[in-house]
């Protein structure tokens, strides 16, 4: 291509469509709009594709083909740009969810982006390093969402709009004491804290991002902080506070201020809704119609099994922990958090013949596919280099939590 030895034209198209192609396996903007959809399925399926699979292809693609793309300058401009713009909108869609799996979705879309800009500014190592380390967190975080999920099913029965809603969660640190532990790594990894696994890969992206552009760099900065933000906030929202899913209006309408008691399923008719007066007895709470007549027969049955806890406080359902089929992974996704991010430390491992130093485990499994974009150098990076450069990245952490 330098030399005109094929048409630029011809070429700029194909590197173009083939662009085109990981946008949309990698759900970057515009062709991003699948992504939540997909969060339908099981949510185990769920931490497979989005985390470890599917969305990752890509990323991938574009990684190996960054040979033909580093030689046509506007394509590398168009991917650092869109890199940039799906890591803020992911970011800021993420803000606005109830629902704990979008959230996470949204929150994986912002990730990618983050891969994205890395790779269009020719930081192909840490984009890849991103991807591994990001993989183990949001696979966790998923697994974590899904042991969530199947502890307030016992509440409210098999109701995605209700189990997976965020209002209606909370103080569940006492109930699941281990998807809590497991859930707050994965997010205090993703959100950049030391020494779990992404502060190492997207710690170099900001670096990296700072170095290119000043403006890619403040986006990114301030995305990592909005990345603290929305996971404490589905952190707290979940496991914080106390359960408000026995005083919430569970038919989610607008225009009602009465409660409604229908647990299971859709939301009872608004005809039924407002049939039901909450009124206070001397012995506690209790529901009662006006006109019984017009209460189906399932419906009345259903109420009939919730209209006790409101009389008695010791008969509340709570959440509890899942089987040692979903708690087994997790404490095997935990592991990886902790230390898969290892890989991307730089060591002193001396200067190779060609030239190349070998600084990190990584750098070894990636120098047989592309090995001219590695530079070369002496020293490793000591431990008061380490907290020093590691307090940028920590705070914008911390400041995203207030």
């Amino acid at each position: 291509i330098p030399n005109n030895g094929i048409n630029s034209l011809l070429t700029t198209l194909c590197a173009f469509l083939l662009f085109l192609g990981a946008v949309a396996k990698s759900a970057q903007f515009p062709l991003h709009v699948w992504l939540p959809d997909a969060m339908e399925g099981p949510t185990p399926i769920s931490a497979l594709i989005h985390a470890a699979t599917m969305v990752a292809a890509g990323i991938f693609l574009v990684a190996r083909l960054l040979p033909l793309f580093i030689s046509l300058p506007l394509i590398m401009s168009f991917i650092s740009l869109v890199g940039t713009i799906t890591l803020f909108l992911g970011a800021t869609l993420a803000l606005a969810q109830r629902d704990i799996k979008r959230s996470l979705a949204y929150s994986t879309m912002s990730q990618l982006g983050y891969m994205m800009l890395a790779l269009g500014i020719g930081s192909y190592e840490a984009a890849l390093f991103h991807l591994i380390t990001h993989a183990y967190s949001k696979a966790l975080l998923f697994l974590g969402s899904g042991s969530v999920i199947h502890s307030m099913e016992s509440l409210v029965g098999y109701s995605p709009d209700k189990s997976q809603n965020m209002v209606l969660m909370g103080g569940l640190r006492k109930y699941v004491p281990i998807t809590r532990t497991t859930f707050l790594c994965g997010t205090l990894s993703l959100c950049g804290i030391p020494p779990l696994a992404c502060f190492w890969s997207k710690d170099e992206i900001l670096s990296n991002s700072w170095l290119y552009s000043p403006f890619f760099g403040i986006i990114a900065s301030f995305t990592a902080g909005l990345t603290a933000f929305y996971m404490f906030r589905i952190y707290l929202l979940t496991f914080d506070g106390y359960l408000r899913v026995h005083f919430q209006n569970y038919s989610s309408t607008k225009d009602g201020s009465l409660y409604s008691i229908s647990l299971w399923g859709k939301g009872l008719s608004k005809g039924v809704n407002r049939d039901f007066v909450l009124s206070t007895m001397k012995g506690g709470v209790s529901f009662f119609s006006k006109n019984i007549s017009k209460i189906p027969g399932n419906t009345r049955n259903k109420i009939g099994s919730f209209s006790t806890p409101f009389e008695a406080k010791n008969t509340f359902v709570y959440p509890h922990e899942t089987g040692n089929t979903m708690l087994f992974p997790l404490l095997i996704l935990l592991l990886f958090t902790l230390f898969i991010g290892s890989i991307g430390i730089h060591f002193d491992n001396g200067i190779k013949g060609n030239g190349i130093s070998e600084l990190t485990i990584l750098s070894k499994w990636l120098t047989p596919s592309i090995n001219f974009f590695q530079e070369s150098s002496n020293s490793s990076i000591n431990s008061y280099e380490f907290f020093i450069n590691a307090i940028s990245s920590v705070s914008l952490a911390i400041l995203g939590l207030f």
